[in-house]
């Protein structure tokens, strides 16, 4: 029972934090903005300023600047997955004579990620430069809210395309900018984006997979030890069948390694299905994360955003053209002569 709660407190607390942070995301100033400042701002009068300038410039570099470590921490716990998988899992579901098929989809589902992977880290994202920024800036309409047109990138001395952003750590403006992703390495644009929705939707279903396969052997040892029907007598002396946590419990100390990584994945699927889900609302909405935080700050409506300045800005989507024009735009950006014969 010990085991059993302390995994659900700490399952919990994942979400809940992951969820804070999904709901602060894209304001301006959120109360978990003003508590990390304020929190800053205590520690900085106990932290000697050697150890606190030598924290901001690892911060620094790790996630404003273009770092290859998460890329390796990407690829390490993949690897420390599908080591358990392979050497333990795997092994006991062939002893068992699971199907062939089911033990190999996991080994397919990450041949395929990995394809997504190096394709999303090492594609250019739709990057503006002086050359194509003529051309690219016919490709989109200004809304007149989130893009305004005329205005010039002050680092690229580009005018800037609609739907495109100036990312800092790339330190390049990018067409129809998603965000910057640590994962790949890479920002997430036009040129991209179909790849990268590839990658989420395969990273998910690997997860998936590996997490179904480990637990139906888990389920299945289950049903053939006899602890599952086996019975204990209570303070009255009645006796009851064996309870889920004991089980938990058993399943723990016979196949602890086994057991953490189905927690860890059974997890990391259900973080990875939410941010999949929200991914695919903005395909088939035809938005970008940055115009969906952007349009948080200045208000969504129905409407136009009307033309007298005393009445407030509000924001309407002029990109949708329909649930399966946007799915299609993602795999297949438009370009001036797409745009020209519309």
């Amino acid at each position: 029972m010990d085991f059993l709660t302390l995994f659900l407190i700490y399952l919990c607390f994942v979400l809940a934090v992951t969820a804070l942070l999904c709901l602060c995301s894209g304001r301006k100033e959120t109360f978990l903005t003003r508590s990390i400042n304020r929190a800053s701002q205590v520690l900085s009068l106990v932290i000697p300023s050697q150890l606190q300038r030598v924290t901001h410039q690892a911060l620094h570099r790790l996630f404003h600047t273009r770092s290859r470590l998460f890329m390796v921490l990407h690829v390490a716990l993949q690897a420390a997955v599908f080591g358990e998988y392979t050497w333990e899992v795997f092994v006991y579901c062939w002893e068992l004579q699971f199907h062939l098929l089911l033990l190999l989809l996991p080994y397919l589902l990450l041949a395929g990620n990995l394809g997504c992977f190096l394709l999303c880290s090492r594609a250019n994202p739709g990057t503006v430069t002086k050359c194509n920024a003529a051309s690219l800036v016919k490709v989109y309409a200004y809304d007149g809210v989130l893009f305004q047109r005329g205005l010039v990138c002050p680092t690229c001395t580009v005018e800037k395309p609609a739907r495109s952003k100036h990312c800092s750590v790339c330190r390049t403006c990018v067409h129809r900018f998603d965000h910057h992703c640590v994962w790949v390495n890479n920002c997430i644009g036009a040129s991209n984006a179909g790849v990268f929705l590839l990658y989420l939707l395969s990273l998910t279903a690997t997860a998936g997979a590996v997490a179904a396969v480990t637990a139906a052997l888990l389920i299945h040892v289950l049903l053939l030890s006899d602890i599952m029907h086996s019975t204990y007598l209570d303070a009255q002396g009645q006796e009851h069948p064996v309870e889920i946590p004991f089980l938990v419990q058993h399943l723990f100390l016979t196949f602890p390694r086994i057991v953490f990584m189905l927690g860890f994945v059974i997890l990391l699927t259900l973080i990875l299905g939410g941010y999949c889900s929200f991914s695919l609302y903005l395909a088939l909405t035809n938005q970008t994360t940055n115009e969906w935080c952007k349009s948080r700050r200045v208000g969504g409506s129905p409407h136009l955003p009307s033309q007298p300045q005393d009445r407030p800005l509000v924001y309407k989507n002029i990109y949708s053209k329909g649930i399966w024009r946007n799915l299609k735009e993602i795999f297949n950006p438009p370009t001036v002569l797409e745009t020209k014969k519309k």
